[in-house]
């Protein structure tokens, strides 16, 4: 767990320093991202990036606990390949069934982070909306409060709308703590595995397209 928080902290350090790093190189920068499992590359022009939300950036922010398993599990799923490999060479047959067990574990969840991390941007679309129309709204705060990501995707969309305090607070107030990794309707309902809603809302989120062009606006990021 420390190890987890440390590793957040730098990143959280890293992202709030990353505009003065793209001052420092030419007038176009780059941002290599990981999305899909593939590396794109996109140029991104002077205009300050903090008033108008560049939404690459958005993605990683509201998934950036999702994208450090992501590189755990890709690392695991090439570890397990290794030994699969060796084990199925000299005919360890046992080894040859756990190794291809954790291959295919650590493979399959490849896959579902990515489906999580692309889910929890819907939310991040529908609560700025929400939020840009309605303001600080407990109910829609809410909302999102029944697992870690979700929660970050409610606060990134705060954030870049300035009142990302009062959602930090709410959740606060209402018992939230930084270690709660856990989503709540796992200890609340033991079978969630056998829930459609779980997987249709953790994984299957239907396509929100935003109703405001925020790249037009500017906002006072907190």
């Amino acid at each position: 767990m420390k190890y987890l928080r440390y590793s957040l902290n730098v990143g959280d350090f890293l992202y709030k320093n990353l505009y003065k790093l793209l001052n420092l190189l030419s007038q176009k920068r780059y941002i290599i991202f990981f999305q899909y499992t593939e590396i794109f590359l996109f140029s991104v022009t002077r205009k300050k990036m903090y008033g108008n939300t560049i939404m690459y950036i958005s993605y990683l922010r509201v998934g950036r606990l999702l994208y450090y398993s992501l590189a755990l599990f890709i690392f695991e799923a090439w570890f397990y390949w290794i030994k699969l490999e060796k084990a199925y060479t000299l005919q360890m047959i046992p080894w040859v069934l756990f190794w291809a067990w954790s291959f295919m574990f650590s493979f399959i969840h490849i896959f579902l982070v990515l489906a999580d991390g692309w889910s929890r941007f819907q939310n991040y679309k529908r609560a700025k909306d929400q939020f840009f129309i309605h303001g600080f709204n407990k109910r829609i705060a809410n909302h999102y409060i029944g697992s870690k990501c979700q929660r970050m995707a409610a606060e990134v969309a705060a954030e870049e709308l300035g009142i990302g305090d009062e959602v930090k607070k709410h959740y606060a107030g209402m018992g939230v703590k930084w270690y709660h990794y856990v989503p709540y309707f796992m200890i609340k309902e033991p079978l969630f595995l056998i829930k459609k809603k779980f997987w249709s809302r953790t994984f299957l989120e239907k396509p929100y397209t935003p109703k405001f062009d925020y790249s037009k606006m500017d906002f006072a990021i907190q």
